[in-house]
């Protein structure tokens, strides 16, 4: 026998078992979505391998360690997608959609990073992400916040998550608190692993979002962001806690909290969990107005987040909030004699028309009444038809409910439908 090939390490497939979950997680972003104005965008899973670069910033781990480049056959370097504002941003761009414009757009889809392989964390991963560009003040933020919040409300999740906030504030802003952050790493360089001498000179933000607890008093003694802060970002935040408080819902502030990615001004947040372990952020976003002029267009304000599907149907999961799995079939359709299964497919085809949304399986590959009983019984239908030759003879079929103690009853075919309703 040949060798049997593998998934990818890191790179999952979703049995049938586990898709009712995905669904009614994906039914659950869209809705919402939806009933705030988004609409969705779709783009390529292959980027020029420059948008990344220009947009998440080479000195960052995702760019330097995690994605996955090659050369196509013209000699492009392309990429596959690590995350998805760049590639909304290129796509607005490119068709127009963003200049001196409101937009409001969703998206979801499989992104890829070389990553450690763990759980809710993959090399191939699904986000949904959602932007808004075109609207410069905190009130377009504080709606971004309330729609994430309202998708726990709806997944029943509001109890196990918590909302974080900071303000990274303007560029120049930024830049000089970053200067005054390498002067104070510089002084305690000796205490300082790997990672974060690495990142000092080049992303020394980054070094603030370090979870090595051997690192935690050092870094919670470093300069305050906040103390940095330009004028028109400490009010922009200030707005925002106040229309997240009218709205009652509960946040704190995390001065540490800086995100990976190079792009971010002003607002950033995550929502963030203690019910999975060290992978504890379920959904991080924030303000983003200088990547659409970075890529190439006119300047526009931005603000939106991101979340990890695998990693929300695992928290799900392990909160044991999913609905329960919908049976297979609605009705399960057995036959008996050459004649009647001949007619079987037949029968099924006027069904599925007379009644929309019916799941209608029929029993294929023959076998005696018993064993297809115990198919039907499997597929989880609530109801059985049973349809012989001598019932076809007289246009009829049997009516078997699986589910409830009701004696089995006989219907004219013609009947079937309307009776079934």
């Amino acid at each position: 026998m040949s060798k049997q090939i593998q998934a990818i390490r890191g790179m999952n497939d979703c049995l049938p078992q586990d898709t009712p979950a995905w669904q009614h997680v994906e039914q659950v972003l869209r809705q919402t979505a939806a009933s705030y104005g988004y609409s969705e965008i779709r783009f390529p899973i292959v980027e020029m391998t420059d948008l990344f670069k220009r947009s998440i910033g080479e000195v960052t781990d995702i760019v330097e360690k995690e994605m996955y480049t090659f050369a196509d056959r013209n000699g492009d370097s392309l990429t596959l997608r690590p995350e998805g504002t760049a590639c909304c941003v290129r796509a607005g761009n490119e068709h127009g959609l963003l200049y001196n414009q409101e937009q409001r757009l969703w998206y979801t889809g499989p992104m890829f990073r070389h990553e450690r392989p763990q759980k809710g964390r993959y090399r191939q991963f699904h986000q949904f992400g959602l932007e808004a560009f075109g609207i410069a003040s905190a009130d377009i933020d504080a709606e971004v916040i309330m729609l994430s919040a309202r998708l726990w409300q709806q997944l029943g999740l509001t109890p196990y998550v918590k909302l974080e906030l900071n303000s990274l504030g303007s560029a120049q802003a930024r830049t000089a608190y970053r200067d005054a952050l390498v002067a104070y790493l510089e002084q305690h360089k000796a205490a300082l692993d790997e990672d974060s001498l690495r990142r000092m000179y080049s992303n020394p933000l980054r070094v603030l979002d370090s979870k090595n607890p051997a690192l935690a008093d050092i870094l919670a003694a470093a300069p305050k962001l906040a103390d940095y802060l330009d004028e028109d970002s400490a009010t922009h935040f200030a707005r925002l806690k106040q229309l997240l408080t009218l709205a009652g819902i509960e946040f704190s502030v995390n001065p540490r909290l800086v995100r990976g990615l190079d792009y971010y001004n002003k607002t950033v947040f995550e929502w963030v969990t203690t019910e999975l372990g060290s992978q504890g952020t379920v959904c991080a976003g924030g303000r983003y107005d200088g990547l659409v002029e970075q890529l190439g267009g006119k300047a526009t304000p931005a603000v939106g987040f991101a979340l990890g599907l695998e990693r929300l149907v695992l928290l799900l999961q392990t909160l044991e909030l999913l609905p329960q799995l919908p049976a297979s079939a609605d009705i399960y359709l057995m036959a008996l004699g050459e004649k009647a299964e001949l007619a079987a497919l037949s029968v099924a085809e006027r069904l599925r028309a007379d009644l929309p949304g019916k799941r209608v399986m029929v029993h294929c590959g023959g076998g005696n009444l018993k064993k297809q009983i115990k198919r039907a019984d499997k597929s989880g239908a609530a109801i059985g038809l049973i349809i012989g030759e001598d019932e076809l003879a007289r246009g009829e079929i049997s009516v078997k409910w699986l589910r409830e103690d009701k004696p089995q009853q006989t219907l004219l075919l013609t009947e079937l439908a309307k009776a079934l309703a």
